[in-house]
């Protein structure tokens, strides 16, 4: 059976909100860990396999994963009925794996840069800075509801993250701003929310 090893008010969020929009919360064994907090709470729980400690983390018999994009993509091929991702072949599969992998090799990046005050060279060289990404992905909403289109996927889920987590502390646009309000409304943010609860 898939084991997913979560911990409430964190990044695995994401992961059990994807589970309620999958409708498969019946097939996947969901284990509560704790993790080291930024406040100073929490620790490392022993009863966590991922090798630094952290969540999500994703077991499928020997096949163990971790980081939300690479669980995201797992998740949304093992139950393609959902219609939360496109799958290989379709012409869009490379726009939606170029959204999850441009939130955490971009957007996620700039986002703590900024929000630690770090600036450098070499960082902006690499990943840019925060207000380029934020208007990259502006523009893509100002045009579309989605990121994909006028179709909610699981890309959505994910780069919409910090936006909803964060919410005003996350500098943002009308269009970012509206765009996270409509995935907030979606049902599985409530199930997710009492999950935790």
């Amino acid at each position: 059976m898939l084991t997913l090893y979560h911990a409430p008010q964190s990044r695995s969020n994401t992961i059990i909100s994807l589970l309620y929009e999958l409708d498969v919360m019946d097939r996947i064994r969901v284990r509560t860990v704790t993790i080291p907090r930024q406040d100073g709470s929490g620790g490392r729980d022993p009863a966590n396999p991922h090798p630094e400690g952290k969540v999500p983390y994703l077991v499928n018999g020997d096949d163990h994963l971790r980081e939300r994009g690479a669980i995201i993509v797992y998740l949304t091929d093992l139950f393609p009925e959902a219609g939360l991702a496109p799958l290989p072949g379709d012409p869009k599969r490379g726009e939606y794996l170029s959204w999850l992998f441009w939130y955490q090799g971009v957007l996620e990046p700039v986002a703590v840069l900024q929000f630690a005050g770090l600036s450098h060279p070499a960082l902006q060289a690499t990943f840019r800075n925060y207000p380029t990404a934020l208007e990259q992905l502006d523009k893509t909403l100002t045009r579309q509801p989605w990121l994909l289109g006028d179709k909610f996927s699981a890309a959505d889920l994910l780069v919409a993250s910090p936006f909803i987590f964060f919410g005003d502390v996350m500098p943002s646009t009308p269009a970012i701003t509206e765009w996270a309000g409509r995935i907030q409304s979606r049902p599985s943010q409530a199930l997710a929310a009492a999950f935790d609860g």
